[in-house]
Parts: structure tokens; C-alpha cells; sequence
């Protein structure tokens, strides 16, 4: 049975790695920038490099390498698509075990959160929960009868494009009015921008906290919304409208006992969840909310690095 497995988050900007041992604990860890300039094969050579020369002495010892990755992935362990690395039919789980001659599994980047918040974290015990991780983007994982939810080619859950307003905003991907459109970070930026352009001296505190009108964030929303300016107030009541339009749409599909939430966003205005809830448990139906739990990820940043490992491991036992 494998004892330490190595899990690795691999993002936009940034690489993270750790050495996780068997109950879940990170041993050693190292972050990196990722030099997605460097091309597919650059960035792969300098992950093979924080495994023996950054992890330490005690990476030897893994038994394999978990990688979560911001795209969709196939059953082969190839990226697909990761738009923010500009990668395409990049065959990662051959060029790891090449370079590093361990067994490596590849995962989409919040499928491997949620196994760490479902392993480790605030699912812990829990067989029929929902994940939803709001930062930049959206997205989630879905566990069913203990079972993480993956679909007929691996793309199963993504959480952040089911539609809540037919014919809405334009999202990211090919669709209109998903829920990513609406309370993602770049979306609440956009939001925010076009409601100072309507409104300017009701967006004076946001534009003075920015430094200036496109330098509006979803930061700054949360700054403005903690200290009280009326503007912010009301987008984010209008933000928790849409996040809870999404937590219906999630409930009645799946009917969790557990709704799990985290990423960027909300570390940093947890009141967007918190303000979704109460109209969220209105709308559904009754038997679905006899068990239903809402709760806050409990790994934090770590939880992508653990939940990599954790399929590691669960693929070599």
C-alpha cells in the first residue's frame, strides 16, 4: 500500500507541489511560477524538477504523482483544452511518467479539491455532496453514493456553466448566462464596472479603493461591501441571488446532504454564500432539504496539492 504520494496543482500563474503522507498531511511542499511561456515541455520539465530537487529527500519515497490541472482531461491522462495555459492535446500523464518513472494520474484542477475536501476536509464522512469552488472562475465536483461523479469522457460537473438566465451573459466558454457569467471573479469585476459607469457617484468608494474604474476588482467589491458603501451592498445581494439560482439548479439534480464552498471569492467574501443560502432553501423542494448541510472548504489553498495525492494513492491501492 502506498505511503506517500506527491500531489501537485498546477495553475494559471502559479505551480503548487507537496509530499502528502497517508492521513492527509503535507510533509513537504514548494511553489513555483508557472512559466507557461516556456511552452507544454518547459512547463512539464520544471515540475519534474520540484519533484527531485525542490520536494526534498522525502519525495523519494512516493509512490506516485497526483496532478490537477485547469482544463478538461481524457481518460488517457491528456489535456485536452487548459485555455489558460494555452495548452491543447498535451499528453501530460506520458511526459510525467517518462520524466519522473512514477505512475501518474491527471485530473481536472477542482475535481482534485473536491477530493481533498471530500477525503480530508469539510466533507469528511459524507457520501452525497456538492463542491463549488467560486474564484476567477467556477467550478465544482459532485459526489454520489460515495462515488466522485466523472462522465462519459471525464468532463462531468462543470459546475460554473449550467445556465440560470437563458439568453444572458456572455460567458467564457460558448454559452450564455451561466453561472460563472454571473459571480465569478471577472464576472463580479465586469458587473461592477458597468454599475459605476450607471451610476458614478454611487460607485465613488469603489472606483477610490481601485485606484481607478478598470482597476476594479472582485477584491475591491468585497472591500467596498465590508465597509459598507451602498453600491457594493447591492451587488452583492444581486450576486447571492445568481449563486443561489445555481444552488437550486445543484440540489435538485444531485440532492447532496453536504453544499461545500470555496476558492478566492468567497475566502474573501464568504457573505456571497452565506446570503445565497436562506433564498436557496425557498425554492427547492422539501425533501430535498431535510439533510442538507452548507458548509466552508477547510483546506483552503491546500486542498487541490491533497486532493491530487488522494487520487494517487486511490489509483495505486
Amino acid at each position: 500500500m502506498a505511503s506517500e504520494t506527491i500531489g501537485i496543482d498546477l495553475g494559471g500563474t502559479k505551480v503548487a507541489a507537496a509530499l502528502v503522507d497517508a492521513d492527509g498531511r503535507v510533509i513537504a511542499s514548494h511553489v513555483f511560477p508557472t512559466n507557461i511561456e516556456k511552452g507544454a515541455d518547459g512547463v512539464i520539465d520544471d515540475i519534474a524538477a520540484c519533484v527531485k530537487d525542490e520536494l526534498g529527500a522525502a519525495a523519494r519515497s512516493a509512490q506516485g504523482i497526483g496532478i490537477g490541472v485547469p482544463g478538461q482531461v481524457d481518460a488517457d491522462g491528456e489535456v485536452d483544452s487548459a485555455i489558460n495555459l494555452g495548452w491543447h492535446r498535451v499528453p501530460l500523464r506520458a511526459a510525467l511518467e517518462q520524466r519522473l518513472g512514477l505512475p501518474v494520474v491527471v485530473t481536472n484542477d477542482v475535481r482534485a479539491a473536491t477530493w481533498g475536501e471530500w477525503v480530508y476536509g469539510a466533507g469528511r464522512g459524507t457520501d452525497d455532496l456538492v463542491t463549488l469552488f467560486v474564484g476567477t472562475g467556477v467550478g465544482g465536483g459532485v459526489v454520489i453514493g460515495g462515488r466522485l461523479l466523472v462522465g462519459c469522457t471525464g468532463a462531468a460537473a462543470e459546475l460554473g456553466h449550467v445556465t440560470i438566465v437563458t439568453g444572458g451573459r456572455k460567458c467564457h466558454c460558448p454559452n450564455s448566462g451561466c453561472l460563472e457569467a454571473y459571480v465569478a471573479g471577472w464576472a463580479i469585476a465586469e458587473l461592477a464596472r458597468e454599475a459605476v459607469l450607471r451610476d458614478r457617484e454611487a460607485g465613488r468608494p469603489l472606483v477610490a479603493l481601485a485606484g481607478g474604474l478598470e482597476r476594479i476588482t472582485a477584491a475591491t467589491v468585497g472591500d467596498a461591501y465590508h465597509q459598507g458603501a451602498p453600491l457594493a451592498v447591492h451587488l452583492v445581494e444581486q450576486f447571492s441571488q445568481h449563486l443561489a439560482a445555481g444552488i437550486v439548479t445543484l440540489v435538485h439534480a444531485f440532492n447532496p446532504c453536504l453544499i461545500i464552498f470555496g476558492g478566492g471569492v468567497i475566502e474573501g467574501l464568504p457573505e456571497l454564500a452565506t446570503l445565497a443560502e436562506a433564498p436557496a432553501r425557498a425554492r427547492v423542494f422539501k425533501a430535498s432539504l431535510s439533510r442538507l448541510r452548507f458548509a466552508r472548504a477547510a483546506l483552503g489553498r491546500q486542498a487541490g496539492v491533497i486532493g491530487a495525492a488522494v487520487m494517487a494513492r486511490r489509483s495505486i491501492e
